[in-house]
């Protein structure tokens, strides 16, 4: 489907763009898969996996294949669609984890709520708001709920929440249903004089995998072979994937069908890269893929922070596009659902509006992005990437702050970022190693992993 045509007649272009008024104020939904890579969906050249509903909504709406997030794990990626902060700021250089350990990494155990944030801003210019799935925003002692960030309604694990018991046995395989279930009622039982912003964060396909047998059954041919009578890698890894991608088709037609479509928003994304497999309880299932891309979940190489990116409203989002040339990031969600739903954009924030955009313009972006990763990255050493990266316009800058490694990559002619250009272009280099080592200044101070930065090689015995 990346070969579709995305050229608009202006017929076809959405009202926005033909000097027609503002557009009614949509309702939004926010899905955010966990640790789906970019290469996941068979809509983005996937031939091995079943995502049909999620294909469907792609050919009804906007594909963008240069979308990124602003964490390549998941706490830091949700801070910012919920801040337009980049997380670094708010001192989540990681997951949100135990107090202890959330203390040695000079992060908070949880996400400030004094935050302006996209649910807090929409309730306030009249939207119903509610919130069904994985949190990660904070859990443990003195964390608050979702509503102290903005949602009227909520069922949330990862969270302090107990109305959902997240390692009960089974939850996991059957985990998107139910936040669909509860969705759904929201959406049928909520006030229809206001719309509604509504976020389903799932839990799939983040590791551990344990499918039912009905969820593997169309996936027997990917089983190892007649002498390993167990599930393999691929299949379990393509099960998750399919539910999932089953229980958003429910959601799907149920907006069809009850005349919400039309005016819905729907954003479907990742919070990063895929798992990788020498994670230990991943190290059954991590098939999952970044696509063509160097890096996965924890690197700053495009498989870790580029990801799917689907956007659909009929009639004012472009149908059947693919949007190869606009670099779109999770920073810029809060500023573009704020000025849809007519409210001030928010100040200080680190995203820009991309309305414009998602309603069929294509056009360089106008924020550089940055990122920090302060730990060891999992896996084989050519996904570890430095510390720093920045992505300005068509160049991106991966370096470790003491220049022990420095790396430059032309992402449209290099996407793959195998050819380091840093000693061709040093004008490029200095140019945005400048404002990315300002910003890096910038940032609350803390420790960082010994191994940090480091990709090369070491095996016991092997010099």
């Amino acid at each position: 489907m990346l070969t579709r045509r995305s050229l608009l007649s202006a017929a076809a272009a959405p009202a926005i763009l033909r000097g027609q008024s503002a557009p009614p104020r949509p309702n939004i939904i926010f899905i955010l898969a966990d640790d789906m890579g970019w290469g996941d969906l068979s809509c983005y050249g996937n031939p091995r996996t079943q995502t049909p509903n999620l294909d469907k909504l792609a050919a009804q709406g906007t594909l963008f294949t240069q979308f990124y997030v602003n964490g390549s794990v998941c706490s830091p990626t949700r801070s910012a669609f919920m801040t337009s902060m980049f997380p670094a700021r708010n001192r989540l250089h990681g997951h949100i984890a135990t107090p202890e350990l959330n203390e040695k990494r000079a992060m908070p155990n949880f996400l400030d709520p004094a935050r302006a944030t996209v649910a807090r801003t929409l309730k306030q210019a009249g939207y119903s708001t509610a919130h069904f799935g994985k949190w990660h925003l904070g859990h443990g002692p003195g964390a608050p709920l979702p509503d102290a960030y903005g949602f009227d309604h909520h069922r949330s694990v990862t969270s302090n929440e107990t109305r959902w018991q997240e390692m009960k046995a089974g939850f996991r395989a059957d985990s998107s249903r139910w936040i669909v279930d509860n969705a759904l009622e929201f959406i049928r039982g909520r006030d229809t004089a206001k719309p509604f912003y509504t976020q389903l964060w799932t839990l799939l396909p983040h590791a551990p995998l344990a499918p039912t047998p009905e969820q593997l059954k169309p996936f027997e041919k990917q089983q190892p072979g007649p002498f390993v009578p167990w599930p393999g890698a691929q299949q379990i890894y393509n099960a998750s994937l399919r539910d999932l991608d089953t229980q958003l088709g429910r959601l799907f037609d149920a907006l069809e069908s009850e005349g919400l479509a039309r005016n819905t928003l729907v954003l479907f994304s990742s919070d990063n890269g895929p798992e990788d497999i020498h994670i230990q309880n991943a190290s059954h299932a991590a098939f999952g893929t970044p696509g063509p891309f160097r890096g996965r979940k924890r690197s700053l190489y495009e498989g870790g922070v580029r990801v799917p990116g689907i956007v659909r409203w009929p009639g004012h989002v472009p149908s059947g596009r693919v949007e190869k040339n606009a670099v779109v990031s999770g920073v810029d969600f809060f500023p573009s659902m704020a000025k849809l739903a007519g409210s001030p954009a928010p100040s200080g924030v680190d995203g820009e509006d991309v309305t414009d955009i998602l309603m069929g313009a294509s056009r360089p972006r106008r924020k550089p992005l940055y990122w920090e990763w302060r730990f060891n990255v999992a896996g084989y050493a050519v996904n570890r990437s430095p510390i720093l990266s920045a992505r300005d316009g068509d160049w991106k800058l991966l370096l470790n702050p003491d220049r022990s490694r420095v790396e430059l990559y032309k992402i449209p002619e290099d996407p793959m970022e195998l050819n380091n250009i840093a000693g061709r272009h040093p004008e490029i280099v200095k140019k945005v190693e400048r404002s990315l080592m300002a910003w890096h200044r910038s940032l609350p101070p803390g420790p960082m992993d010994p191994g940090a930065g480091r990709n090369d090689w070491k095996w016991p015995g092997v010099n």
